[in-house]
């Protein structure tokens, strides 16, 4: 091998151990690791409010120490589990708030038909109820007023309207409104006194409704509570419950007991009942297609 190419050969090597050295010597930025996916057990306390949190706790080390006097090793889950999902299961469903809320459309809908009774554009009516709104509805209707400051289409407006307050009822009063922007119709305050004796009747219906509902809710909370009772006077005073003492019937209490939870998950389903299908939400206008 001649001179020339010896030369070419060892020059190629120095540079490219230079380019290799300046690269292992040059600062890199360490790539981030993955963050560890969270257990979902974390992170279900850590979505957990401070009062259920501290319930939690409380009822962990209840469940222990239950467990480490008495050998009722299924007092680590019972305790916590019924501390946490009786208040779940016993509870009245939110059909309080959504009855106020139709009462609020009742009550807006007439100050509504009012003022346009004073021979106010559609618009400054809108506005000018905006001071007398009830408070369940007060920010639906402050966004309402917002977007026809905003220059907004009327009919859109009242469309997105409809959409904030998500209730069948809301859509009839929304629909109304709908029909007197397209058709300025002079007659629309006696139709909206029309909408606001109709949801009264509404109003009137659901809380019957509700009342019947909550009798079963009542005598489940009776009869949770009067069972409970029992058990513990029965587990402090006398050997009745003895025999779930042993492996064999640990097991057989927490098929018991979550037979009672699914009884009662049961009972809290059916009380709730379904929604009335809207007639100017999304589903709606995609079925009008």
């Amino acid at each position: 091998m001649n001179a020339p190419l010896l030369s070419a050969v060892f020059g190629t090597m120095i540079a490219a151990g230079l380019i290799v050295l300046a690269i292992a010597v040059r600062p890199r930025t360490p790539a981030p690791r993955p963050a560890r996916p969270r257990p979902r057990v974390l992170t279900a306390v850590a979505s957990m409010s401070p009062r259920s949190r501290m319930i939690l706790v409380a009822s962990v080390a209840a469940g222990l120490l239950i467990a480490a006097t008495t050998g009722w090793v299924s007092a680590v889950v019972v305790v916590p589990v019924a501390a946490l999902g009786l208040p779940y299961l016993l509870a009245p469903p939110p059909t309080a708030a959504q009855i106020r809320r139709v009462e609020a459309m009742e009550e807006w809908t007439r100050s509504l038909a009012g003022v346009l009774g004073a021979g106010v554009g559609l618009e400054q009516a809108l506005t000018a109820t905006l001071r007398s709104t009830p408070e369940p509805i007060r920010p639906e209707v402050t966004a309402l007023v917002a977007r026809l400051r905003a220059r907004w289409d009327t009919e859109a407006a009242l469309r997105a309207f409809a959409d904030d307050l998500d209730d069948v009822t809301g859509d009839l009063v929304a629909a109304n409104l709908i029909l007197a922007a397209r058709r300025r119709n002079r007659s629309l305050a006696h139709v909206l006194q029309g909408v606001a004796e109709s949801v009264a009747e509404d109003v009137s219906s659901r809380r019957r409704v509700e009342a019947g509902r909550a009798k079963p809710r009542g005598s489940a909370r009776l009869v949770t509570g009067f069972s409970l009772t029992v058990l513990v006077v029965l587990a402090v005073t006398g050997d009745y419950v003895a025999p779930y003492g042993s492996p064999a019937g640990q097991v057989i209490l927490l098929v018991l007991l979550t037979a009672y939870a699914g009884a009662l998950f049961w009972m809290k389903q059916m009380a709730q009942g379904q929604p009335f299908p809207r007639i100017l939400g999304p589903q709606a206008r995609a079925g009008a297609r």
